[in-house]
């Protein structure tokens, strides 16, 4: 029976927004606890299922996951490596290792955290000859730290992040692969000299689908290749290596992997305006939609409040624009839990003035003064309604808002939550009482992971600019560490 140890380590860490990130912003779980993430949908739960399949002992370490946000502290990075030095002692033998991680984390000391993480890891007493496979998430900046200690990274292959949880399979099978035959593959990395926004790296569109399309050609014709990865990077992410890159794992001559990450990286640089698509200004999109009428809902989609790339998710661009067009029939959602706290005793139907949003960035224009009447409140928890969702990969299916409250402006419906929640999944709006396809203007704080929910209602989809810490113009970002010259900071 092989013996192997799991953990995992994830958030996408924006280091350019005013905050940092502490460990209780995390979701800390250990041995059992992580044990238990059997059937819920994560990247732990893919695992767990190959580990059942093979037979595996599983020596259960930690998982860390939060939202992406700001720096993280040095004291979360101490903690998970303390986790994992007080498991890897207690554990006796290790065959193997596997780690669910995301990939582009950065700490107050760390520009690496995942690459510093796999060296402290080949460093404990009897893992440095061991395989140490994992699975990362297609937004991480691969670092050659990373690509160095481990035998095997595979990351997902589609934006939205449906695959999470499939791709972890496919990586603990490879690992299965190792311990059975025997076999270590070597790591290969290669930088495009490329920074893309998430805006530009959806999977269903150029320049992602024409790439992805190009690394599965080169697995299918290339025996010796275990896994070929279309690293897209995370742009907000102030390092050495952030940005778009290509990593290979492969059994065979290093020289047919270089041929295959150039072949990859030449058709990046060939495809390298795409990864930057345009944006409008919302009221042009309001003006649009007055004018169209589509026949649903139309979504005004986000990026610079997009909270799964760490922003806020209070911006008030969107909100305004609204209240300026007298949009009825809208829904925005803000994640504001001062706001909440001042409806703790309100009731149904009362009215109340309240400063709404614009307080978690510098770059907004503020609070906005409205009376709004009170509808009702909730807990904030719920189950999404999609196990393929973008937001199940680290931590599984049961989603916490934090206290939340619905009220409404005019037209405008407004959800206020007290935890940043992502909108990739229909069941935010569902369990608060709202039916989303009942709006005819949805504000969306995101860049395209909202797609695998919004797109089966939306009859109409606009990409909007708003100030935000999310801009999807990575030449307004103020780097410190990144490697120049890089498109398109550098023509």
């Amino acid at each position: 029976m092989s013996r192997v140890l799991l953990a995992g380590l994830f958030h996408e860490t924006h280091c350019f927004v005013d905050e940092t990130t502490g460990l209780d912003a995390f979701d800390v779980r250990r041995g059992a606890d992580l044990l238990a993430m059997r059937g819920n949908g994560s990247m732990i739960d893919g695992v767990l299922e190959v580990a059942a399949r093979e037979g595996w002992q599983v020596i259960a370490g930690a998982s860390y996951a939060a939202t992406p946000s700001g720096m993280v502290e040095d004291a979360v990075v101490a903690a998970f490596l303390d986790d994992l030095s007080a498991t890897v002692a207690g554990a006796g033998r290790i065959d193997g290792v596997f780690l669910a991680l995301h990939g582009a984390m950065v700490s107050q000391s760390l520009a690496d955290v995942e690459g510093a993480v796999l060296e402290r890891l080949r460093a404990l007493p009897g893992l440095a000859e061991v395989p140490v496979f994992g699975v990362f998430d297609l937004h991480a900046n691969m670092t050659a730290a990373m690509a160095r200690h481990a035998d095997c990274l595979v990351s997902y292959r589609e934006n939205p992040h449906i695959d999470a949880r499939e791709s972890a399979v496919r990586a603990a099978g490879l690992l299965a692969r190792a311990l059975r035959d025997g076999v270590r593959p070597r790591m290969h990395l290669r930088h495009a000299g490329i920074v893309w926004p998430p805006t530009g790296t959806g999977t269903a569109d150029l320049p992602m689908r024409a790439l992805e399309a190009t690394a599965r050609r080169l697995e299918a014709a290339h025996p010796a290749f275990w896994a070929v990865n279309v690293v897209a990077g995370f742009s907000f992410a102030d390092t050495a290596e952030t940005g778009v890159a290509f990593a290979l794992a492969t059994d065979g001559p290093p020289a047919e992997a270089e041929a295959a990450l150039a072949t990859l990286a030449a058709e990046a640089w060939a495809l390298r305006h795409e990864g930057l698509p345009p944006e409008i200004p919302p009221h042009e999109a309001l003006a649009r939609i007055a004018a169209e009428r589509p026949p649903g809902p139309a979504v005004l989609v986000e990026p610079s409040d997009n909270i799964g790339g760490g922003a806020p998710g209070d911006g008030t661009g969107v909100l305004r624009a609204l209240l300026a067009a007298g949009t009825d029939s809208a829904g925005v959602i803000l994640n504001d839990p001062a706001a909440v706290a001042t409806l703790a005793d309100a009731r149904p139907g009362d009215r109340r003035r309240l400063a709404l949003g614009g307080r978690g960035s510098r770059l907004d224009a503020g609070p906005v003064a409205l009376e709004v009447e009170f509808l009702r409140r909730s807990d904030g928890r719920f189950t999404l309604e999609d196990l393929q969702s973008h937001m199940v990969a680290s931590r599984g299916s049961a989603i916490d808002m934090g206290p939340c409250a619905v009220v409404r402006h005019g037209g405008i419906t407004i959800l206020l939550t007290s935890n940043k929640t992502a909108p990739f999944d229909l069941g935010q709006w569902r369990s608060q009482g709202i039916e989303p396809a009942d709006f005819a203007v949805i504000g969306v704080k995101a860049a395209v992971a909202h797609r695998r929910a919004y797109d089966r209602i939306a009859a109409a989809s606009y990409t909007v600019a708003t100030p935000g810490p999310c801009t999807s113009d990575p030449r307004a970002l103020p780097y410190r560490r990144l490697a120049r010259p890089i498109f398109p900071l550098d023509p």
